[in-house]
């Protein structure tokens, strides 16, 4: 499916009309601060030498209320500048979020979890502090500037030269900084994704870090990122440096050139010393100005380089889409190499099993070896499937597939005769109850955990609980507090229940709302023998009619499934029964043994 490009320009679009009041107040308050200068000059020129009083107060009064104007409009415009910039900044993170949740597994693989996580972050907080100050510096500042060459032009023709022939100058000096900028504040980011993903591998592990000394290890792991990231930030820093002293510089220069000429000319008796000191003033104020506008292309640099991560995620093509059921007439077209393979599924296979993958290769990404190789599979409606073999043979990758977490790289998934990939996504998804064995508990009751926003009863989750022999230890937690059972509170990650109790609150989770198909992926390596055993003999006795696939290193897990597929190095090489496997497939028999030898069985 072609993604049309979007620019950032979306998300401020719908909020032109607010930035137009805020600039229009930003533009009456910056007006009166230019009026102060003026009015400065006039009283000095022509106020003060005629000694009265009354007029000193009324001139000194309208630069009290021009002062009092300004503030206010000034104070005014900033809030809603702020408010602009936060809810433009909301609609982008709603926007990113909402594409990550949609991104295929092969599109965040290629992205990262650290790189899609500074994107929602830092990139944003980009975003919102250019919007903000763009609003404020960038109105105010250019107003000033042509304002106050305006009107310095009124006021001395000669004096102005000086200032005109210095803005050049300046324009070049931000110009030119500004170019080298944008690849530095890019690569920042990128270091920035790096160190992000260390950070994060380390909070993950940090017990296994503790409990294997390797604090010291993991400490000059993140130097190394740290000072790769701080660099990167220092080359940016370093040329950006360069601009303000060189426009102070240049600034100062013509400042001493019009204290120069402004004397020279007021011996001469061409100019009063009020004009002088107001042009000073306004100098000064356009030296402000431009310095705001160096500011404003700074943010703009670092803005820019956000932007376009942002939306490198937002644009991304969609590798998923839910593509047409070809008509049988059809199968031609749909089939592997022709053009219209990206737009047709497979069509609908009659009297086909109730799962089934035929000739299905996959690869993570387009230059790497195969995961999955020819895999031929058929799963009857209520069967119970074990899958065993060593790690990273292509297990979990099989169960990825079957939910579309990922499309097969060649070949077809079936469910009930259609291919997934014609089956939409809400449909698909809620076929399955599934737990994984490092699933997530989130920091919320038990109740939540296991209802997850789909509103069951209380009793079925009661119902499902027992079932995953979770309900015994669920009716202890919080004992002799207000928040006893359901109602109890897991931590984030379910830091305060044991590895078993949280696999059986996942396995919970997954019965809850009846699934037809039931994938347990590694979900019991936490729980001892016997609590293995009443799960798997409660999900005989209660869910007969779902499909259940078990993904186990346990043969013990999936001794009594109706068949065992044993899988190596991305192929099927054994299936069966527990017994048959025993008489027939080598690397069952070597599995067996260990388990067997360790009394595992």
């Amino acid at each position: 499916m072609e993604t049309k490009n979007e620019s950032i320009f979306k998300y401020i679009r719908p909020y032109y009309g607010g930035m137009a009041f805020g600039l229009f107040i930003k533009i009456i308050g910056t007006i009166a601060d230019l009026g102060i200068p003026k009015v400065l000059g006039h009283i000095v020129d022509n106020v003060v030498p005629k000694n009265n009083i009354k007029l000193v107060l009324l001139w000194g009064g309208i630069m009290v209320l021009l002062a009092v104007a300004a503030r206010s409009f000034n104070i005014i415009a900033n809030q809603k500048a702020a408010k602009v910039a936060a809810d433009v900044t909301k609609s982008i993170r709603h926007s990113l979020f909402e594409k990550i949740n949609r991104l295929s597994g092969r599109k965040v693989d290629s992205f990262t979890v650290p790189s899609l996580i500074s994107r929602m972050t830092s990139d944003s907080y980009n975003i919102h502090r250019f919007i903000g100050m763009l609003q404020r510096a960038g109105v105010r500042g250019p107003i000033i500037l042509i304002g106050g060459v305006f009107i310095t032009a009124t006021m001395d023709p000669v004096l102005t030269l000086i200032l005109v022939a210095l803005i050049p100058i300046l324009a070049l000096i931000v110009f030119g900084i500004s170019r080298k900028t944008v690849p530095l504040y890019r690569t920042v980011q990128k270091k920035t994704d790096r160190m992000v993903d260390v950070l994060r591998e380390n909070i993950t592990g940090i017990r296994v870090i503790k409990a294997l000394s390797k604090s010291g290890h993991e400490k000059e792991r993140f130097r190394g990122v740290n000072n790769e990231l701080i660099g990167s930030e220092l080359d940016a820093a370093y040329t950006m440096a360069l601009s303000s002293p060189l426009m102070n510089f240049v600034l100062n220069v013509g400042l001493v050139g019009v204290i120069i000429v402004g004397a020279w000319r007021i011996n001469e008796g061409h100019i009063e010393a009020g004009k002088v000191i107001a042009f000073l003033l306004y100098f000064s104020m356009i030296l402000n100005s431009i310095i705001m506008i160096n500011r404003v292309f700074i943010q703009l640099n670092q803005a820019s380089a956000s932007a376009g991560r942002i939306m490198e995620v937002i644009n991304a093509e969609d590798e998923q889409p839910v593509m047409k059921e070809a008509d049988a007439n059809d199968t031609a077209a749909a089939a592997e190499g022709s053009p219209a393979q990206e737009k047709l599924a497979a069509p609908f296979k009659a009297n086909a099993p109730y799962i089934s993958f035929e000739n299905v290769d996959f690869r993570y990404n387009d230059t790497g070896d195969l995961c999955l190789s020819d895999i031929n599979l058929e799963i009857n409606k209520g069967e119970s499937i074990g899958i065993i073999g060593a790690t990273g043979c292509g297990k979990t990758t099989l169960v990825n597939l079957l939910m579309r977490f990922y499309d097969a790289t060649s070949g077809v998934v079936r469910i009930e005769g259609r291919d997934v990939r014609s089956i939409p996504f809400s449909e698909l998804r809620s076929r399955f109850g599934v737990a994984f064995q490092n699933d997530v508990i989130f920091a919320d009751s038990i109740y939540e955990n296991i209802s997850f926003c789909r509103e069951i009863p209380l009793a079925r989750v009661e119902e499902a609980a027992g079932d995953a022999v979770a309900a015994g230890f669920i009716e202890e937690l919080g004992i002799g507090t207000d928040e006893e059972k359901y109602d109890y509170k897991a931590a984030i990650k379910g830091a305060n229940l044991s590895g078993g109790q949280k696999q059986r609150i996942l396995v919970a989770r997954a019965l809850a709302k009846n699934p037809e198909i039931l994938i347990l992926d590694d979900s019991s390596s936490a729980l001892d023998y016997k609590t293995d055993a009443l799960l798997r003999r409660n999900i005989r006795e209660h869910y007969g009619e779902t499909t259940l696939i078990m993904v186990a290193q346990r043969i013990s897990t999936i001794l009594h499934c109706d068949k065992i597929l044993v899988m190596d190095e991305g192929r099927i090489i054994g299936a069966g029964t527990h017994e048959e496997l025993l008489e027939n497939c080598g690397i069952y028999q070597e599995i067996a043994a260990l388990q067997i030898d360790k009394n595992d069985i």
